[in-house]
């Protein structure tokens, strides 16, 4: 049987052109690469390489060997993702990631229903919107300023919803009788600010203001869509506020319609690429897509 660190190594000076090279890519000595080749040249009984001129050249025997080992390579690395898997326990828990918003609405009806369906998954939910770097899940939803957003690496990505904003309003506002108001009438009027200038929410708000002609003013800061909806009802403001997140408006706060142009977020599921089928993840994401068929067209009641 083949020594795959060996093969491993072949298949490096191939790739590289030279055992320097392979070395160097490595992180060997070149005489540990020389002698990784040349153990594999006694294992197999074949003549690998042959001198030309200052370096070496790859013999038919390599080309062919370099060839027929490519799929071989493939398996045994998706046979270590198996093995990690398998050691992770994934095969029997589910971690989730989540921003707060869906946390409110989407999250509690899928865990029930997987629950119902799968009485022994262990379910890890991740509050993940506000975390720096991005931690170990199976499936993620997303919050995107730009559509299309290409996925991170060992991710595929699956649009869920295109989230409108309304405009959260005191009931005591002259605004608050207006069905649909023009964006642009919102220059100069104070704003609660409902998330970090630099989260993806904030910037789709930033942005379509800024393509109404205007700058917005706010006059409250605050980093959450819960906060930003108190501020309002307490009549410090008017918020732009993703529709999902006014599913439990506070009394004294009414929702008004925007155009011109309406802000928009993206909101996307991301799916960890594993080479073990994933039952529970694939099962979530089916539920999850159910979910947000049957809510996408939700209409929110206004509060008094």
């Amino acid at each position: 049987m083949l020594d795959t660190n060996r093969l491993r190594v072949f298949r490096s000076v191939m790739a590289s052109g030279s055992i320097q090279a392979a070395a160097a890519n490595l992180g060997y000595t070149a005489s540990a690469i020389s002698q990784q080749i040349s153990a594999l040249q006694r294992e197999t009984g074949l003549s690998l390489f042959e001198k030309a001129g200052r370096g070496i050249a790859p013999t038919p025997a390599a080309e062919a060997l370099y060839a027929r080992s490519e799929e071989l390579m493939s398996e045994l690395t998706k046979l270590g993702t198996v093995v990690d898997d398998l050691r992770e326990g994934r095969s029997s828990s589910l971690t989730v990631g989540y921003f707060a918003s869906a946390g409110a609405t989407w999250i509690p009806q899928m865990g029930r229903a997987l629950m119902a369906e799968l009485p022994d998954l262990r379910l890890n939910f991740l509050l993940t919107e506000s975390r720096g770097a991005r931690v170990p899940v199976d499936i993620e939803l997303i919050i995107e300023h730009a559509e299309s957003t290409a996925p991170p690496d060992g991710f595929s990505r699956v649009p869920l919803l295109d989230d409108d904003y309304v405009l959260a309003v005191p009931c005591s506002h002259e605004f608050a009788s207006r069905g649909v108001l023009p964006l642009s009438e919102l220059a100069g009027q104070k704003l609660v600010q409902f998330d970090a200038m630099a989260n993806p929410c904030q910037i789709v708000a930033q942005r379509a203001c800024e393509a109404a002609g205007f700058s917005p003013v706010y006059s409250v800061h605050s980093e959450d869509h819960y906060t930003a909806l108190a501020f309002v009802a307490a009549g410090m403001g008017m918020g732009l506020i993703p529709r999902l997140a006014t599913t439990n408006l506070p009394p004294g706060v009414v929702l008004v319609e925007v155009t011109d142009p309406t802000p928009v977020r993206w909101i996307s599921l991301l799916i960890r690429e594993s080479a073990v089928p994933n039952l529970a993840a694939e099962r979530a994401v089916e539920i999850l897509q159910q979910i947000v068929a049957s809510s996408d067209a939700l209409e929110v009641p206004s509060a008094v």
